[in-house]
């Protein structure tokens, strides 16, 4: 095999398996991995490594489509980087919350349905796929031009950097304030939570935002189609499984304390901004530029559902609950 005439580190042609984007590949690989895990879950009744799952997916897709084409360009070498910091992060972070807390209380009602439980594993693997999309087009082999890191390069690895610093900041400040024994039953405003009421799902929005910007350099035709890597995750967050369903949650368990109304009518839903800033901007500019949707609720408890058996986990993975 001889070495291309290039100055990046790169041998030629570029390797493939199935199609020239490996697009397939990371699919089958994806669709196997979470059945795997769905028949652990389902027959041993172990949620300890759902989260798991889904971080270490996203490792898996990255380093498989690096190493395969054998380009390794300059671009290619930070994208998978920073999908592998995150995912390591995120995963073993999650790991060791599940391992301490001893259950996951978020499946107690369809883990009896294995329909509806299949079906969770069935998204968390459109999520991942999805998703990895930016990645898994800028590891393709003929994508590499070699040691170009221009603008968009430079732009999307800071929006990461900041997004990843964000997220690991917010759950570890969250896990720490509910470690704290005299925290029971209190909502947590301390640190970034100070300033955004779900500031981890800003960190991820950002820094998924910030992986696809590193990709629209090298994208043509169809390849945009990674446009719904961000546009997933984020509707996903703000829109479905995400701040309304975790607003609902906390307003039912801490709805009838006037420091959590007072924190909520503050505090903006997702971007950072000074309270007295944010209390004082109208309602409908809030819904335009800092996500505070109507249907995030009032603030106060539902009548339907008293108190919850279990408050939702800001830090848990893909629905995040």
């Amino acid at each position: 095999m001889t070495l291309c005439p290039t100055p990046c580190l790169t041998f030629c042609p570029p390797f493939y398996i199935i199609d020239p984007y490996n697009l397939t590949l990371c699919a089958l690989v994806t669709i196997a991995m979470q059945t795997c895990f769905f028949i652990i879950a389902a027959t041993c009744k172990f949620d300890k490594v759902t989260d798991f799952a889904g971080g270490s997916n996203f490792v898996i897709l990255a380093l498989l489509t690096f190493f395969i084409p054998r380009t390794f360009g300059a671009r290619q070498i930070v994208v998978t980087v920073c999908v592998v910091l995150w995912g390591i992060r995120l995963s073993g972070f999650l790991l060791y919350r599940i391992i301490k807390i001893g259950e996951d209380n978020r499946f107690d009602d369809i883990r009896g349905n294995l329909l509806k439980f299949a079906g969770f594993w069935m998204f968390q693997a459109v999520w991942v796929f999805t998703v990895s999309l930016p990645v898994i087009f800028i590891n393709a082999g003929h994508n590499n031009d070699c040691s170009k890191f221009g603008p968009a390069e430079i732009i999307g690895t800071v929006c990461f950097a900041f997004g990843l610093l964000v997220e690991a900041v917010a759950d570890q400040q969250k896990f720490n304030f509910r470690e704290n024994a005299e925290n029971k039953g209190k909502f947590c405003d301390t640190g970034l939570w100070r300033w955004s009421r779900h500031p981890n799902y800003l960190g991820e929005i950002t820094l998924w935002l910030g992986i696809f910007i590193m990709s629209a350099s090298t994208l043509t035709c169809g390849e945009w189609v990674a446009v719904l890597s961000p546009i997933f995750i984020t509707s996903i967050l703000l829109f479905v499984s995400g701040v309304p369903l975790l607003e609902q949650k906390a307003d039912n368990r801490y709805g009838s304390q006037e420091a959590y109304k007072q924190y909520r009518k503050q505090t903006s839903p997702i971007v950072f901004c000074p309270t007295s800033l944010y209390i004082a901007i109208p309602q409908r500019l809030k819904c335009l530029f800092l996500c505070e949707f109507p249907f995030y609720g009032s603030g106060a408890p539902s009548n339907c559902e008293d108190q919850p058996k279990d408050v939702p986990n800001e830090e848990t993975n893909i629905v995040r609950t």
